[in-house]
């Protein structure tokens, strides 16, 4: 699955790949095909999504305690054609993660928590933000003909919402909160829609994305401000109860603090977003006195992306929407400036 990044000049071999070299800075490199291994197949890369990690990683060069230690190809969100094998032709989705099988979380039935987990555009494992890559055919779930291929990338954003959901153990009819709009929560309010969820809050510091939590199905959503008068809109319409489910997905401290302060005595918090620090904080008295659960959303589980497939082919789930930037490779570094402003929603690129 690596990528040799040395550069070749044989255009009947080139593979175009987009390699961020440093925080702030990616370079358009021609590099050798790759060769799949046992298991793989070659795969023609149509489209990749950029999300919040990708910029953590163009703008910090890290996420967490991973740092850039080599040029390294990002993209994780891809859809593509298979190239080899008996499945050619065939347009698909990829699971970014690949599980080991062996070791205990995944005998557990746990893959997205594998201890040795190789994941796409991370640590040193190369993305899918280039014209060819390898990857396990049985990471490749097939995509619905009603799903182009631009949009084929928000199907792994929306395996991710879904996870997310059974980790709320949400049912039909509770209200659920939404802290943070953009491409996750907006996937996760017409998913929530989807299973029945009603009402459904959301906040958002972006008052494009406000709008879109709104054309998304949130029944009310509020813009933030610095007073947090958001948490108190979401309690006066709970009338004081607060919600059954809150989802945090805005990847900082003030939505954790308003998920932990607008949920019900007995509810759960679901924590989505990746904050840019290694700690997230919140008011620990308000989680303890309301005996709240925390869980925290790590990926998904590979049922999930079969899931966000499905819901995307019975029009359950609307995903072009959600794309409000596309790019060519060429243009990559337009790209990862445009996902760091924030100005719009999904951003994609097509090799």
């Amino acid at each position: 699955m690596e990528a040799d990044h040395a550069s070749h000049g044989d255009p009947a071999t080139a593979n175009m790949a987009l390699r961020l070299v440093r925080a702030g800075e990616v370079v358009l490199t021609s590099e050798a095909m790759p060769e799949p291994k046992a298991g793989e197949v070659l795969l023609r890369v149509t489209a990749v999504g950029l999300c919040g990690s990708d910029m953590h990683w163009f703008t910090e060069g890290s996420i967490g305690d991973a740092v850039l230690t080599r040029p390294l190809i990002l993209g994780h969100e891809f859809s593509g054609r298979i190239e080899s094998g008996p499945r050619a032709g065939e347009r698909v989705a990829a699971d970014p993660a690949v599980s080991c099988g062996r070791c205990d979380m995944c005998h557990e039935g746990w893959p997205n928590l594998c201890r040795f987990v190789v994941f796409a555009g991370h640590g040193t494992t190369d993305g899918a933000l280039r014209t060819y890559m390898a990857w396990p055919e049985r990471c490749l779930v097939p995509m619905p003909d009603n799903v182009t291929d631009a949009e084929g990338p928000v199907l792994e954003p929306l395996g991710v919402a879904l996870h997310a959901i059974d980790l709320g153990h949400v049912k039909p009819g509770q209200s659920v909160g939404v802290y943070g709009t953009g491409p996750i929560g907006l996937l996760l309010i017409q998913a929530l829609r989807a299973c029945g969820a009603d009402p459904i809050y959301a906040t958002e510091v972006l008052a494009h994305r406000v709008e879109a939590a709104r054309a998304a199905g949130a029944t009310e959503a509020f813009q933030t401000d610095a007073s947090g008068s958001e948490r108190q809109l979401v309690l006066d319409r709970t009338a004081g109860r607060g919600v059954d489910v809150a989802f945090e997905t805005g990847g900082n401290d003030d939505a954790v603090g308003a998920a932990v302060a607008t949920t019900r005595p007995g509810g759960r918090v679901v924590l989505v977003g990746i904050p840019s620090d290694e700690r997230t904080s919140f008011n620990a008295s308000t989680a303890r006195r309301h005996g709240l659960t925390l869980s925290l959303c790590r990926r998904m589980v590979p049922g999930d992306l079969v899931h966000a497939a499905d819901l995307a082919a019975a029009g359950s789930i609307q995903l072009g929407p959600l794309i409000s930037h596309r790019f060519s490779l060429a243009d990559g570094a337009l790209a990862f400036d445009t996902l760091a402003a924030r100005s719009g929603l999904k951003v994609i690129v097509e090799p």
